[in-house]
């Protein structure tokens, strides 16, 4: 929660600091943020598949043996399955590594040779578009950094080991936080170059964490380690495994282009008050959730990996009647005092209005979204990422955008079919996974899974 603290801040640093520059700036980096959003879920699409099995080899891995009282040699995990487990998470780091950096590559090319066109595209004025298509090379450059720091902190994250990649990122993004401010604003005797400030600033972070989280794993600073990966079985999983979270989050920026052509036929106004509200409900609701989610996917991980289901349904509601006591309880905080968060945003009275409205519609829906998000991360610790994937597309797909299309564009309800679209999505999301965690053979799938890559160490 830490970690993901300063990395929100960091990104709402950046809206103020572009701010600060002009509406141009703020436009460029919105613009070019819809595209940095592919390589981000292909990230996090990746090390969700290496935490998932990270998880579950280490639970694996660290199933107490007994003393063999019954001189039968049953002695519960073998010396050789815990080895086999070790080293089936030593692979599946590796692959997920070695993937995520070879799949960053076509982002660098991208960003080279057609940013400038891309955020044309959307149907930028030539000024916005050439200091959006910059920003947006700048921080391509790096996609294959920001993929392996990505995988290499959910990777350690499985192994219960969360507080080297909070070290790592909170340092990064604070030195993420002043490079903005310094280069975009040419403060304490640095350059003023403005858009190109800010997205150097994120590329050096970028590079900065894949660097120091790699050393970590190559230098035995914690029990995972990198290998050559050579598993045809592991790599398989993992595909597996990873392919529908990176689908989900393809999915979910997909979803984001018609939904700002709605918004924006509504009015500039509504959909800058979109972003507005929405930021506004991230920066304190985001950190919690997310931490929640990574929790959840440790903890069932571990316990599958340990042989125990029961423990593992358990871990995946606690952890998300913690999520809905928390968030649940921060979103009810948010919809009271909606006035002050957005006014820390914009003084425009029209977009005040609706980014408050927005406010608290994520506020009031805030339940429902951490039960989705925790249980995500619940499933995906059981390798289960099909289903987040199908509840994730159809909410967006048949409420945030079509309900919103049907209610505010064709029943001429405007943008309070927006209001209501967004709140059913996010319900009908936590009633896909709640249904599908309490009843779907999650627990089997993980166990045939490690059955197959030999990570089971009963005799």
């Amino acid at each position: 929660m830490a970690e993901q603290t300063f990395r929100t801040l960091m990104r709402t640093t950046d809206v103020v600091v572009t701010a600060t520059i002009s509406p141009v700036a703020v436009a460029a980096i919105g613009l070019a943020d819809l595209y940095a959003r592919v390589p981000l879920w292909i990230g996090l699409g990746m090390g969700g598949g290496a935490i998932a099995l990270s998880s579950q080899d280490t639970g694996a891995s660290e199933t107490p043996r007994t003393p063999d009282v019954g001189g039968d040699g049953d002695t519960g995990a073998t010396d050789a399955g815990v080895a086999r487990a070790d080293a089936n998470r030593d692979q599946a780091i590796s692959a997920a590594l070695l993937v995520g950096a070879l799949l960053g590559l076509p982002f660098v090319a991208f960003g080279v040779l057609f940013g400038r066109g891309a955020i044309a595209l959307l149907g930028a004025p030539p000024e916005v578009a050439r200091l959006g298509g910059t920003y947006l090379a700048i921080v391509f450059a790096t996609a294959p950094a920001r993929h392996v720091s990505l995988v290499a902190a959910r990777s350690l994250q499985g192994t219960g080991d969360t507080r080297t990649p909070m070290y790592v990122n909170v340092v990064a993004n604070g030195l993420n936080i002043a490079g903005s401010v310094a280069l975009g604003l040419g403060l304490y005797g640095a350059p003023d170059l403005g858009v190109v400030g800010v997205g150097l600033a994120t590329a050096a972070a970028n590079v900065f964490t894949a660097v120091v989280l790699t050393a970590a794993l190559r230098t035995g600073w914690t029990d995972a380690g990198v290998v050559r990966p050579s598993d045809p079985v592991v790599a398989r999983q993992l595909v597996a495994v990873s392919a529908p979270a990176v689908a989900e989050g393809l999915a979910s920026t997909l979803a984001e282009f018609p939904l700002n052509a709605i918004l924006l036929g509504f009015g500039t106004e509504v959909n800058a008050a979109f972003q507005i509200g929405r930021r506004a409900y991230q920066q304190v609701t985001s950190p919690l959730s997310r931490g929640y989610n990574v929790a959840a996917s440790v903890v069932v991980g571990q316990a599958l990996g340990d042989g125990d289901p029961i423990r593992a349904r358990f871990e995946g509601w606690a952890t998300a009647a913690l999520g809905l006591c928390t968030v649940g309880g921060i979103g009810l905080l948010l919809t009271v005092g909606a006035d002050a968060f957005v006014g820390a945003f914009t003084d425009d009275p029209e977009t005040a209005r609706y980014a408050v409205a927005f406010a608290r519609v994520y506020g009031l829906t805030a339940a429902f979204l951490v039960v989705f998000v925790v249980l995500q991360g619940a499933l995906r610790g059981a390798s289960e990422t099909r289903v987040p994937l199908v509840a994730r597309t159809s909410g967006l797909f048949g409420f945030t955008v079509g309900f919103t299309y049907l209610a505010g564009v064709v029943l001429g309800y405007g943008v309070v079919g927006a209001y209501a679209g967004i709140a059913l999505a996010y319900v009908w999301m936590a009633l896909v996974l709640t249904v599908s965690f309490g009843r779907s053979d999650w627990a089997g799938r993980a166990a045939r899974m490690m059955a197959e890559r030999g990570s089971l160490t009963e005799d």
